[in-house]
């Protein structure tokens, strides 16, 4: 018996194992790649949530800080530099733009937090970089599926 006729006839047997060998192995590879890609929306969400709580706590410290002069307690600018270094640190595994906008609050509030409490342009200006970045993480829970 040639040798082509011994594989075609082996094939011919085992269609059925072939096939379903090639559906299994496709299937898994499916199923692994919607496991990665349902993990990454999970972790973006997340981290887009968590940023969203970050920048309104750094909103109400700026507010407390700005216009009730609370330097000490609710306004402690310590805590808004903890607050917008978290924001900014976790926002690195976000998507684009997310990194950029959190890294122009950070550089925001470098350059205004110092004259928050007297200052109607610092306060703006930071205030409308937390909404950029505010509005970033929004954009990007919308895009998940």
């Amino acid at each position: 018996m040639p040798i082509n006729n011994s594989v075609r006839e082996q094939f011919r047997r085992n269609a059925v194992a072939i096939i379903s060998l090639a559906v299994a192995i496709t299937g898994l590879s499916y199923n692994t790649w919607r496991n990665e890609a349902s993990e990454d929306n999970r972790t973006q969400r997340l981290v887009s949530i968590e940023v969203l709580m970050r920048l309104a706590d750094l909103q109400r410290l700026v507010w407390h800080h700005h216009w009730d002069k609370d330097t000490e307690d609710r306004g402690n600018l310590r805590t808004g530099w903890t607050l917008v270094l978290v924001i900014k640190d976790i926002s690195q595994i976000l998507g684009d733009p997310l990194p950029e906008s959190t890294q122009a609050l950070w550089r925001i509030w470098g350059e205004h937090a110092d004259t928050l409490e007297n200052s109607r342009a610092a306060e703006t200006a930071i205030i409308d970089a937390i909404n950029v970045v505010r509005a970033d993480a929004l954009a990007l829970l919308q895009e998940l599926d």
